[in-house]
């Protein structure tokens, strides 16, 4: 199909499929990169949620009198919130547009931050993290996006969904330090009050603005599309890395969770960690904000990097430097050394998880790439829920954060394992083809 008549067809379905209310846009559009950057400042706002618990975590324990583990939990409630909710609010969106469950979710932030600020025990507090917080906050600000933004883009998909993907680190770097200076100049309670205010509003505002609905593709299109991004290394007998499908999906998932929980560690504990070595948080969320700045290019990176390589070479790639920025941190505990760390984990780290939805796509049929790809997403965010805590219960049971570094470490070389043994055997089976 020549690019002509690709270009009217999709303007002829996408006339078709839009809110009679609205104009048609191609996709590769002005309007489409205008959309971008309104899905870009979605998920920076939304990503709040994921740094919000790390940068209180000192003042949280505190108040509540809990031990660290306990102090965490809103953290793993997050992240556990976050994942389930974003099956609903993509089945949602898939329905009825992606600005309902935006909007569903500028409710449950605005009314999560609230109930949290007035939170008298750990309990309440976790809960408004994990019902109100994750499962109808923030949850609409990842999942359905990225589902959104391929919609919208075809010759471009690639960096598009790349540069949607990096509002999660872009609010990471602009979030701690942020959060740190109203929590010294108010308090934790005054700063959760109005972090709930700005997101319902901003939220709100910003899902006005995505009323549209995805241009609809022509079916000879997209059988083009799919002809060259089905990946030409899943097997003929439908067979990845020559696995049954279901084993091969759950050597997956727990390589997500992996590298997730190894993830974790520093991200959730770095500030209390500067705290305990007499840095003070204010250090610690200034090393979060750099680390998960450093994550934006990671992400950009990698996915330039994939294009080359592969998905699986580029997560064994993020795994073993990952690997080495945690042991980094065992015989490095100096305030310049922290920072120079941070920043390396950032740069490593950030094209791990994007990495996923490249594997999937490129050993497992296109027509499953979908569900599948939500599984592995599903189980990164369980690693993320579950380092954060773990980590927090190993540093109770030793007093030392050098024993959760080295429980990082740990799930990280099952990861690699992992990543690994999958790149064997892809390996032996084209040598033998």
């Amino acid at each position: 199909m020549s690019e002509t008549t690709r270009d009217a067809a999709i303007a002829a379905s996408n006339h078709g499929a839009t809110d009679g209310a609205t104009a048609p846009s191609l996709v590769d559009s002005r309007y489409a990169m205008l959309r971008l950057l309104v899905t870009l400042a979605l998920m920076t706002v939304g990503a709040s949620s994921m740094y919000i618990v790390p940068v209180v975590l000192p003042e949280v324990q505190a108040e509540f009198g809990v031990a660290r583990a306990d102090a965490s939990l809103p953290y793993t409630m997050v992240m556990v919130g976050y994942g389930l909710g974003g099956i609903l609010m993509g089945r949602l969106a898939d329905r009825y547009g992606v600005m309902l469950p935006l909007l569903i979710g500028a409710v449950g932030l605005g009314l999560g931050y609230a109930a949290a600020a007035m939170a008298t025990s750990i309990l309440t507090f976790s809960l408004a993290h994990g019902l109100l917080i994750g499962f109808l906050g923030s949850s609409s600000t990842f999942a359905p996006l990225l589902a959104d933004t391929s919609l919208w883009f075809e010759r471009r998909r690639g960096i598009a969904v790349a540069i949607c993907a990096s509002g999660n680190y872009l609010g990471g770097a602009l979030w701690p330090p942020m959060i740190q200076h109203f929590v010294e100049t108010g308090g934790w309670r005054q700063a959760y009050m109005g972090l709930g205010l700005f997101s319902f509003v901003a939220l709100a505002l910003l899902a006005l603005m995505m009323r549209k609905r995805p241009p609809a593709v022509s079916s000879a299109a997209k059988s083009a599309t799919t002809a060259t991004t089905a990946g030409t290394l899943a097997d003929p007998g439908n067979r990845p890395f020559g696995l049954a499908p279901g084993t091969a999906q759950v050597l997956l998932c727990i390589a997500g969770v992996a590298c997730c929980v190894a993830m974790a560690m520093p991200q959730v504990h770095i500030v209390a960690y500067c705290g305990d070595l007499g840095y003070g948080a204010a250090r610690g969320a200034e090393m979060l904000s750099l680390m998960l700045a450093c994550g934006i290019a990671s992400r950009l990176i990698s996915g330039a990097v994939c294009d080359r390589i592969g998905g699986l070479r580029t997560l064994l790639l993020g795994s073993a430097l990952q690997a080495v920025a945690l042991l980094l941190f065992l015989p490095f505990d100096g305030l310049a050394s922290l920072y120079v760390i941070a920043a390396l984990f950032g740069l490593f780290q950030g094209g791990i998880v994007p990495s996923y939805a490249i594997i999937v796509r490129e050993h497992f049929p296109a027509a499953e790439a979908g569900a599948r790809v939500g599984m592995v997403i599903m189980a990164t965010m369980f690693g993320m829920a579950l380092g954060g805590w773990l980590s927090g219960k190993v540093f109770d049971l030793t007093g030392s954060y050098h024993a959760a570094f080295i429980n990082g470490f740990g799930w990280n070389l099952l990861n690699l394992s992992i990543a690994f043994l999958l790149f064997l055997r892809v390996r032996r089976a084209v040598k033998t083809a």
